[in-house]
């Protein structure tokens, strides 16, 4: 991966490689893999400035995803290269909007993103007031200078009164924060709807918002309503025992081609 910093407007600009173990079985690059690599992304620019895990982790912080929504005319095939760019769009006292554009090989836009943090005490797990942060500088990064033209995450509500899938958070799902990483509940989400979907058409929005820490072994419970006129699922994981709701999420899907 390749980095450009163009700190004059605040822009992040990353370059990637589609992995042959990054894509799918129609040869796309996964959605988890955007996700990933957008988190990436994010970390790596607020690092860059000062904001970083490891710089917060220090003083006993750390930054914590709320939102997250990604929208797509196509992904990468395998062996493209694509590059993710990265800017803050606003910061208010308890969350900052963080944006993102993905381009091909030509530069053309293919996507974007749009997500909302929080920077939290690891202590007292509250959140930290972004404006007090080092004296404001913080509100030094916003960019103005580039627009994101997704509309940002709505309000998921799901009306299922039975789970259509259950699991245990195992191994592979737990992150170094020790909870079930944000990335994981998309793969899981996705893996709701059978192969042939995924084959036949693609994701052209997916949105989730991140409510509550799960932790290993704990048991989850996803329900699911289905939109049919919209080709929309909306979904919701909830904890099996004290029926908690873990994360809500949204993903449309359109055919192949449009």
């Amino acid at each position: 991966m390749e980095c450009c910093d163009l700190t004059k407007n605040n822009i992040g600009s990353y370059k990637f490689l589609a992995e042959p173990f990054h894509v799918d079985c129609t040869g796309r690059l996964t959605l988890s893999i955007v996700g990933n690599h957008l988190l990436n992304c994010a970390g790596m620019h607020a690092a860059k400035r000062g904001f970083g895990i490891t710089d917060l982790n220090e003083h006993h912080y750390t930054w914590v995803l709320s939102r997250l929504a990604m929208e797509f005319e196509c992904l990468p095939m395998q062996y493209d290269e694509f590059s993710i760019d990265t800017w803050v769009e606003a910061v208010y006292s308890l969350f900052t909007d963080r944006n993102f554009s993905i381009h091909n090989a030509k530069g053309e836009a293919i996507g974007y993103a749009r997500s909302v943090w929080a920077m939290i005490d690891l202590d007292s797990r509250r959140p930290v007031n972004l404006v007090t942060m080092h004296e404001g500088h913080i509100n030094d990064y916003i960019c103005t200078e580039r627009e994101c033209p997704i509309e940002k995450p709505g309000r998921v509500k799901v009306m299922a009164t039975e789970p259509v899938y259950s699991f245990s958070a195992k191994y592979s799902d737990i992150d170094i924060n020790g909870h079930v990483n944000s990335v994981r509940y998309i793969e899981h989400i996705l893996d709701l709807l059978p192969l042939e979907k995924h084959k036949e058409e693609r994701v052209k929005r997916f949105e989730i918002a991140y409510i509550t820490e799960s932790y290993f072994g704990d048991q989850l419970d996803m329900y699911m309503d289905e939109e049919a006129d919209r080709n929309a699922y909306q979904v919701e994981i909830r904890k099996h025992f004290t029926g908690e709701v873990v994360c809500r999420a949204k993903m449309v899907f359109v055919k192949k081609g449009t």
